[in-house]
């Protein structure tokens, strides 16, 4: 999972982010435009399901049911007020290597939380399920 990787870089740039909003369903009149969602850090990341998914880069944090006036940075802001990307009172442009590096460090500790909680949910699951099949084997319900 190495996120240093050009992909995972190049999401910190506006124009990369704003070419994932492809089939975005929410375009004109709307507050929740591809171009605010955007500058808000989101990526587009619909499923068959849900078409409005959309995912903070940095933050990881996922939400969908955008209403057309939902304004994606107070949203941001409101459901993941510790991401460092939302809060940042700069351009990425105008970052010294040392502030970016600093504030890559941050990214990676999101994408490692994330993994660990998705690999605990995993385990969790598993246990329940062999519980069960235990039970079941002992003809317990």
């Amino acid at each position: 999972m190495d996120q240093f990787n050009e992909e995972g870089l190049k999401m910190y740039f506006y124009e990369n982010r704003l070419k994932t909003y492809e089939g975005w369903p929410f375009n004109e009149d709307c507050t929740c435009t591809p171009e605010n969602m955007a500058k808000a850090g989101f990526i587009h990341t619909p499923s068959e399901n849900s078409p409005d998914v959309a995912m903070c880069f940095f933050c990881l944090k996922e939400l969908e049911g955008w209403e057309p006036e939902d304004d994606p940075e107070k949203e941001h802001k409101s459901h993941s007020p510790s991401c460092n990307f939302i809060t940042l009172k700069k351009k990425v442009e105008e970052l010294t290597v040392e502030e970016f590096l600093k504030l890559q460090k941050e990214r990676q500790k999101f994408m490692i939380n994330k993994h660990c909680k998705e690999a605990l949910d995993k385990f969790e699951e598993a246990a329940k399920q062999k519980r069960a099949d235990i039970k079941s084997a002992m003809g317990e319900e």
